[in-house]
């Protein structure tokens, strides 16, 4: 089986996150949501983990579609593949610089859209561990925000340790409008380090 199958691509997240984004929140009783697929191209070098989508990633079918995250915008500056620009190109210029987007998170329970509603007893990680086995070429994983590598450490990286994987980690800071004690300069100066896991 090829590696890049459908659930992989941009087109086929948009069209998964359609089934399951449907589903979620649908009362206010209701507090599940969950991960898109990952969005990976062939010979990934940096994967760079979200905590879980937001519901308006989720409503949008798109990761990071807040417009005030930092997300695309550093994006943007790094690798032209920003807002400016419809996703699926997005992800495709991600691609072609060896990065691939997910989530820490399959699901969890929140009420709306913070990292500090999600109900720690109810996450249940990505098979993280299982994408780098898939994809070896991954370098390096960036974890955006605080939430995201707590969630990491409790759900990864024990695996990790196991299997004496030599995946190097960055913690950065997260790029949503919510993370306000870090000026946005500080932000990108962070952020763009990551130029340097990316191919030429």
């Amino acid at each position: 089986m090829p590696k890049h199958s459908d659930a992989t691509t941009p087109q086929g997240a948009v069209k998964r996150a359609r089934r399951v984004g449907s589903k979620l929140q649908s009362d206010a009783g209701d507090l599940r949501v969950a991960s898109f697929p990952p969005q990976m191209g062939n010979d990934c070098r940096l994967l760079i983990l979200g905590t879980v989508p937001s519901l308006r990633s989720l409503a949008e079918r798109q990761s990071y579609a807040h417009p005030q995250n930092l997300f695309w915008r550093f994006m943007g500056e790094m690798f032209d593949a920003g807002f400016d620009r419809p996703y699926a190109e997005r992800i495709a210029r991600l691609h072609a610089r060896g990065i691939g987007i997910w989530d820490v998170l399959k699901q969890c329970e929140r009420r709306g859209s913070l990292d500090s509603n999600i109900v720690v007893a109810s996450e249940i990680g990505n098979d993280i561990p299982g994408l780098l086995t898939q994809y070896p070429s991954i370098a390096a994983i960036a974890l955006n925000g605080s939430k995201a590598q707590q969630a990491f450490r409790r759900h990864v990286l024990p695996e990790l340790k196991r299997n004496g994987s030599r995946v190097t980690l960055i913690e950065l800071p997260s790029t949503s409008p919510a993370n306000a004690s870090i000026s946005v300069e500080a932000k990108r100066e962070r952020w763009h380090l990551l130029q340097d896991w990316a191919r030429n």
